[in-house]
């Protein structure tokens, strides 16, 4: 693995600091342990040079790729109640309609029952006379029988 230039310079600057061990320096900087310190902290203090660049790389450009689906999300919520209000609207009309094609069918049912009452209605005169040759046909029909049942005395 090649190191990058900033794990280049730190391990340039611990070598050339610690590069002749003198006998006044008790504990050498440039341990085993040091080293892979930071050799592994190198790569963590890098990264966050390239973070802002990251959505940049296909692999990693998630966030970019998650702010167009919200995006298309917010448009087809918007395009839902958008719909859903003209679906409404479409439903009042029909409604309306409906309420006129009631008022339309009351009318002509009443104009039907002035009709109906028309024909059947007589008029004063009409019904008295109607009341009279009824009464006369029972007077009739009762004498009839009345004669049939005493019958001739002979």
């Amino acid at each position: 693995m090649a190191a990058t230039a900033a794990q280049s310079s730190v391990i340039r600057a611990l070598v050339t600091r610690n590069a002749p061990a003198s006998k006044s320096s008790p504990v050498s900087l440039c341990t085993r342990r040091n080293l892979l310190f930071l050799m592994t902290a190198a790569p963590a203090l890098s990264m966050k040079e390239s973070i802002s660049r990251a959505q940049d790389i296909p692999l990693f450009g998630l966030k970019r790729k998650l702010k167009k689906a919200e995006e298309e999300a917010e448009l087809l919520v918007k395009e839902g109640f958008e719909t859903a209000e003209k679906g409404l609207e479409t439903a009042e009309k029909g409604i309306e309609s409906v309420e006129r094609g009631l008022v339309t069918a009351e009318k002509g049912i009443e104009s039907a029952e002035r009709g109906v009452e028309e024909a059947v209605s007589f008029g004063g005169l009409a019904q008295a006379g109607a009341v009279v040759g009824a009464e006369a046909i029972a007077v009739l029909v009762a004498t009839s029988v009345v004669n049939g049942i005493l019958g001739p005395e002979a």
